[in-house]
């Protein structure tokens, strides 16, 4: 085992946080998850990223309240968002460890991780992978993140303080998404090199159509757009509802920009879907006497907007053309480029591994895919898509709290932010984990602080 840099920075950083107390390291853990091509912690030929890492010191922070770990630890009996979780966690875990060694040999998938077999990038016989215990670590970090921020936005201070750990998430991430475009080419990129040495296959020298493509912290443009998704949904919504106006909005934009510059077809697909989400929480947030102009606004000139930059570029040919060629590039003939056949490989074999091993998944970790979709069913078969639908429904679509509130918005922002992660994640992502952000959302959307869960007991005269 080692500790590079940025593992002993990650340590620094969590001691002093400590001593700070839970606010200033729910800001640092907002900061640390960006770093998702880092290694904090390396174990033989795997790594432990900065924001896992710093899981443990946002629990210790946050838990040694006594009121807040009740919360996180009721978040997990049965039948709250965290215990479908749980199971998904169990199953997959059992599900990798048996999998892999009863049916061995008896089908081929694209590994995770590294096996027993030479890597070549291509197929190998079904066996075990270094990735089965990764994703056990990481996704087990996933379910302590949900549960301890849930536990931390069980007081109104502590909502805003989770709050705040989604939006240090989005500065930061568009921080280096735009250091990375700057300094290309520079010798200021050298310094990249100390949060990009984690053990994967890192393109972020890539050029597609003359531009570079913008990777920011992460190993690869499709992985920044995919978590800038994210950011779009969330500071998007925040906006829409007049909570952090100016730095909300500022966030969106840029971030919808670099979302575009990074090249990602992923990026590219989902962006006009996530658009659409907030148009349509734009229409159903607008009116009434809490309503704002923002999405009275976006529903009344959005559409002709639209329509108006449609019409000019459908009648200047040059523009058109250019914007097809750029489009057919990234998106229309993404099918048949090198990596798009290879990404399509990905999502057959996963397929395979999932009618092969009856529905039942050949274990959490085990293949790679190019879909979320696709890797739920071909790692963890039909029972991990229930415990995941459960944990989606039980999270996003039970009623909680007072709607046109400040946390009823940032619960909603929360769960547009988790809706968008999933939309480029079911386009580009490799794994069942959808990382740290989605569950810090996800917490925010089903935490209802103690403050304004009060009132609701309050006699109907008093409430009104």
């Amino acid at each position: 085992m080692s500790i590079p840099p940025v593992g002993v920075f990650t340590l620094i950083i969590g001691i002093l946080c400590l001593i700070s107390g839970y606010r200033a390291t729910a800001i640092a853990f907002g900061v640390m998850t960006v770093f998702g091509g880092a290694a904090a912690v390396m174990i033989g030929g795997a790594g432990i990223q900065p924001g896992h890492l710093f899981v443990g010191f946002l629990a210790l922070a946050t838990l040694t309240h006594r009121e807040k770990m009740k919360v996180a630890i009721n978040a997990l009996a049965f039948p709250h968002p965290a215990f479908w979780l749980l199971c998904l966690l169990t199953y997959g875990v059992i599900v990798g460890y048996f999998a892999p060694r009863l049916w061995a040999q008896t089908m081929d998938i694209i590994p995770l991780g590294s096996s027993e077999y030479p890597e070549t990038g291509g197929a190998v016989p079904l066996g075990p992978v270094s990735s089965n215990f990764t994703q056990a670590i990481y996704n087990t970090a996933n379910i302590v993140t949900f549960v301890v921020i849930v536990g931390m936005a069980s007081t109104m201070a502590g909502f805003r303080a989770a709050t705040s750990t989604a939006l240090a998430f989005a500065s930061a991430n568009l921080f280096f998404g735009i250091a990375d475009l700057v300094t290309y080419g520079t010798p200021i990129q050298e310094l990249f090199s100390y949060i990009r040495n984690a053990p994967y296959a890192f393109h972020d020298e890539a050029i597609v159509a003359g531009v570079k493509r913008v990777v920011g912290s992460w190993p690869e443009a499709s992985t920044f757009a995919g978590v800038s998704l994210g950011v779009v949904g969330f500071t998007g919504t925040m906006r829409i509802c007049g909570r952090y106006s100016k730095l909300t909005g500022f966030l969106f934009l840029l971030t919808s920009i670099m979302v575009i510059r990074s090249t990602s077809s992923a990026g590219l697909f989902g962006l006009p879907v996530c658009l659409a989400i907030l148009y349509v929480t734009c229409f159903f947030r607008c009116g009434g006497q809490t309503g704002t102009r923002m999405s009275a606004g976006v529903v009344l000139f959005a559409p002709m907007i639209v329509i108006l930059i449609g019409m000019v570029i459908v009648m200047n040919e040059d523009i058109f053309r250019q914007l097809y060629a750029y489009f057919d590039l990234l998106l229309f003939s993404k099918a048949t480029s090198a990596s798009g056949v290879e990404r399509g490989m990905w999502n057959a074999y996963g397929w395979n591994n999932f009618i092969e091993s009856y529905g039942l998944g050949v274990g959490l970790g085990t293949s790679r895919t190019s879909s979320f979709v696709i890797a739920l069913l071909s790692n963890v078969g039909i029972p991990g898509v229930i415990f995941f639908g459960l944990f989606f429904l039980t999270a996003f679509y039970m009623k909680r709290g007072t709607p046109r509130t400040f946390e009823g918005d940032v619960r909603l922002a929360g769960r547009n932010g988790c809706l968008c992660l999933l939309i480029g994640a079911s386009v580009s992502g490799s794994t069942v984990d959808t990382g740290l952000l989605f569950f810090v959302m996800a917490g925010l959307a089903t935490a209802v602080p103690v403050e304004e869960r009060e009132p609701s007991f309050a006699p109907a005269a008093i409430q009104a």
